[in-house]
C-alpha cells in the first residue's frame, strides 16, 4: 500500500478556532508595577517641572569606587545632571538635599564649584548630616537650610593609602586644605579664623580633631543661612525664582527701550 494513502487528512482549521494573539504588557517608568518595585508605593506624585531636586547621600565617590556595602553618590552621575539643570529652559531652580558623611575631596569640590556657578537659583537643605567635604556642598548654594537635628562635622583633611613622611607631603595637605577653606569662606558668612578654630579643635571629638555643629549652631557660626525644613527651603527657592524672573523682565524691557 502506498504510504501517501496511509496519511490521515485533517480538516482545515476554522477561523474561530485560531489561537488568541499574545499581547505583551509594556511597563513604563511611571507604571504602578514599576513604582511598587522601586518606591514601595503605587502612587508617586509628579514633580514640579520648574524645580529640579538633587540628592547627595552617603559617601561621595570620586576616583576610587566605594565598598559595595556603602551607599554612595558618584560625581560622574551628578555632573551631567547639573549641566542639564543649567541648559534646560524649563528648569528654573534647583534644590539639593544633603545627608552625606563626606568622601573624596576633589570630587566634592568639583560638584561644589559646579553648583556655585549655576546661573539659576539654588537652595540646599541639610537633613541627617553634611560632614567633611559635605560642608562646602551645603554652602555652595545661593541659600542654605539645616534641620534642627542635623549635624555638620568640620575637621582637617585625611588621606588613605601610602603617605610619604617628608615635608612636601605636609605642604600638599596644606594646599588641599586651603582650597576647601577658600571655597567655604567665599560661599558662607563664617570667618577664616573661626573656621580654622573649629577645624583644629581638640576637645570636641574624643578620637579626632574637629568640631561637630548641630542645627542652629551651624547657623550661629555663619556656615548655614537658616534653620528650616523642606517647606521653608521650597518657599525660599520659589522666592528666589520670582526675583530672578523680575530681574530678567527688567533687563528685557531696558534692552527694548
Amino acid at each position: 500500500m502506498d504510504n501517501k494513502e496511509n496519511k490521515i487528512k485533517l480538516p482545515p482549521k476554522r477561523p474561530d478556532m485560531a489561537p488568541p494573539n499574545k499581547t505583551k504588557i509594556k511597563i513604563n517608568a511611571n507604571s504602578n508595577v514599576n513604582n511598587i518595585k522601586e518606591m514601595g508605593t503605587s502612587n508617586v506624585p509628579p514633580l514640579d517641572n520648574r524645580v529640579q531636586s538633587l540628592t547627595i547621600i552617603g559617601h561621595i565617590e570620586g576616583h576610587n569606587a566605594s565598598p559595595p556595602q556603602n551607599k554612595s553618590t558618584k560625581y560622574e552621575h551628578i555632573i551631567p545632571q547639573l549641566i542639564a539643570v543649567e541648559q534646560n529652559e524649563t528648569i528654573e531652580g534647583l534644590i539639593i538635599l544633603l545627608n552625606t558623611v563626606g568622601g573624596d575631596v576633589e570630587a566634592g569640590l568639583a560638584i561644589s564649584e559646579m553648583i556655585s556657578s549655576i546661573s539659576k537659583p539654588t537652595v540646599s537643605l541639610v537633613l541627617g548630616g553634611s560632614h567633611s567635604i559635605g560642608v562646602p556642598l551645603a554652602t555652595s548654594c545661593d541659600y542654605s537650610y539645616i534641620v534642627p537635628t542635623a549635624t555638620m562635622t568640620i575637621h582637617p583633611i585625611r588621606m588613605n593609602g601610602l603617605v610619604i613622611g617628608v615635608p612636601q607631603t605636609f605642604r600638599y595637605f596644606q594646599k588641599m586644605q586651603e582650597r576647601i577653606l577658600s571655597f567655604i569662606n567665599r560661599t558662607s558668612r563664617i570667618s577664616r579664623e573661626k573656621l580654622l578654630e573649629l577645624m583644629n579643635e581638640t576637645d570636641e571629638i574624643a578620637n579626632d580633631i574637629g568640631t561637630i555643629l548641630i542645627g542652629k549652631e551651624a547657623v550661629d557660626m555663619g556656615l548655614i543661612d537658616e534653620v528650616g525644613g523642606l517647606n521653608q527651603a521650597l518657599n525660599k527657592l520659589n522666592e528666589l525664582i520670582s526675583i530672578k524672573q523680575q530681574e530678567n523682565s527688567k533687563d528685557v524691557s531696558e534692552n527694548i527701550h
